[in-house]
C-alpha cells in the first residue's frame, strides 16, 4: 500500500508558452519533485495533497490536468472497449455531466467530435438534448496522437486566471496569470515598493498585494477536484489551513496604481476590495508625467503600456514610451523598470537598455516582458 503522501497521480500544468520555467518553479516551492518541461506546460507527479495545493497555490498555470487513461485506438469499438476500463466515478458525481475537448493528430480516428460523443456515452453523460446551462460538468481532455489516446480530468474547473476578484476591467487588461509571471520573472517578492502607473483594472498590483500578503492566488475560489467523488475533505481542509497560516496581515512597503482614467481607477478599487488586499495597495488618478518615487528605498514600476489598437496611432505610442522613459529617468533614480510590451522598437523610444525576460502571449498578440536598472547619476564634478 502508497504511503498516505506518495505522488500517484500524473499531472500536467498547463500553461502559456513562454511561462513554463515559472510554473515548474512553483511547483518546486510546492515541494513537488522534478516536472519535465513541455511547450506550454509542466509534467509532474503529485499525491493528493500537492495536487490540491498546486491549484491553490500556482501563480502562472492556466489548469492542472490528471492523466486518467492512456491507451491505443484504432477504431471507435477499440476506443469504448479501452474506455470502459477507466475508473469514471472517481471524477465524475451523479449530478455531473462529463464534457470532452478532443484533438487528434495523424490517427485514424480524426473525428473529435465522434470521439467526444463515444466517450460521453462511456461515461454515462450522453445527452440527446446536450448540456444546458444549469448542468454541473465535469470536463476532460483528449488527445490523439498518431493513435495514442491519453485522456486527462481537469482539476481546476475553471481557469486559474479566474482567480475569483476580478469584477470591472479595463480596456484591454492583462490576464491575472501573466501579472503574476511578470511580477515572478522580475524577481519581485513583496519587500520593495512597486508602482504600476497604467494600472487599468489592477490586475498587476492587485497579483502583487497577493503576493506580499502571502495570499494563495486561488484562495477565493472553488476546484473541480472539490466536486469528485474520489475528493479527500481531510487533505484539504489541511491545505487550506496551511494557506490561512502562510497569509500576513499587512505590508511593510508601498503598491501605488494609477491611471489617467478614472473608469480604470475605479475598477482598480473595486477590484482591489473583491481579492481582499484594498488595504494594501494605493489607487491615484494622475496622469504617467506625475509619477514620482514614493519614499527612498528602490523598488520596481512594472506596467503594461498600451500597444496596438490600444492607443489612437504610432505617434501617440512613441511619445507615450519617450514620457515613460524620461519619468523613470527623472524619478526613479536607483529603481527597476519592467514593460509587457508587443514592439521591441516600441519600447526602444523609451531610451532605456532593457533585456528580455518572458517572451509569451496576450490576447492573441506576441509579447515580451523587459526590465531594466534606472543607473543612479555620477555625482557632478
Amino acid at each position: 500500500m502508497a504511503a498516505p503522501h506518495s505522488p500517484k497521480h500524473r499531472c500536467l500544468a498547463v500553461c502559456a508558452p513562454g511561462l513554463e520555467e515559472l510554473t515548474a518553479g512553483e511547483l518546486a516551492g510546492l515541494g513537488i519533485g522534478f516536472g519535465r518541461r513541455i511547450a506550454g506546460g509542466v509534467i509532474f507527479r503529485a499525491s493528493t495533497r500537492q495536487l490540491y495545493a498546486a491549484n491553490l497555490w500556482s501563480r502562472t498555470a492556466t489548469r492542472v490536468l490528471v492523466r486518467v487513461g492512456s491507451f491505443q485506438a484504432t477504431t471507435f469499438a477499440s476506443l469504448e472497449e479501452r474506455a470502459r476500463e477507466i475508473e469514471w466515478h472517481n471524477w465524475i458525481g451523479s449530478d455531473a455531466v462529463p464534457t470532452f475537448r478532443v484533438s487528434a493528430t495523424k490517427s485514424r480516428l480524426y473525428h473529435t467530435g465522434a470521439i467526444a460523443e463515444r466517450l460521453e456515452r462511456v461515461a454515462g453523460g450522453s445527452r440527446g438534448g446536450g448540456v444546458s446551462e444549469s448542468d454541473r460538468t465535469q470536463g476532460f481532455v483528449v488527445r490523439v496522437n498518431h493513435d495514442k489516446v491519453t485522456i486527462s480530468v481537469n482539476s481546476s474547473g475553471a481557469p486559474l486566471y479566474q482567480r475569483g476578484w476580478r469584477g470591472p476591467q479595463g480596456k484591454a487588461p492583462v490576464r491575472e496569470t501573466l501579472a503574476a509571471a511578470m511580477l515572478l520573472a522580475a524577481g519581485w517578492d513583496g519587500t520593495q515598493p512597486l508602482v504600476d502607473p497604467m494600472c487599468g483594472s489592477g490586475t498587476i498590483p492587485i497579483e502583487a498585494a497577493l503576493i506580499a500578503r502571502g495570499l494563495a492566488p486561488g484562495w477565493q475560489r472553488s476546484f473541480a477536484f472539490g466536486d469528485w467523488p474520489s475528493f479527500e475533505p481531510g487533505t484539504w481542509a489541511s491545505v487550506a489551513a496551511d494557506a490561512a497560516k502562510a497569509a500576513r496581515p499587512g505590508l511593510e512597503v508601498p503598491i501605488l496604481a494609477s491611471d489617467r482614467d478614472a473608469g480604470a481607477v475605479d475598477a482598480t478599487a473595486i477590484n482591489a476590495e473583491r481579492a481582499g488586499v484594498v488595504d494594501s495597495i494605493s489607487v491615484l488618478r494622475r496622469s504617467l508625467s506625475e509619477v514620482h518615487r514614493p519614499g527612498v528605498e528602490p523598488g520596481w514600476l512594472i506596467t503594461n503600456p498600451p500597444y496596438g489598437k490600444r492607443a489612437s496611432g504610432a505617434t501617440d505610442l512613441r511619445n507615450l514610451y519617450a514620457r515613460l522613459g524620461q519619468v523613470a529617468k527623472r524619478e526613479l533614480e536607483g529603481w527597476s523598470v519592467g514593460l509587457l510590451v508587443a514592439d521591441r522598437n516600441l519600447a526602444g523610444h523609451a531610451g532605456l537598455p532593457f533585456e528580455e525576460r518572458l517572451h509569451t502571449t496576450n490576447g492573441g498578440l506576441d509579447v515580451c516582458f523587459l526590465t531594466t536598472k534606472i543607473r543612479r547619476s555620477p555625482p557632478a564634478a
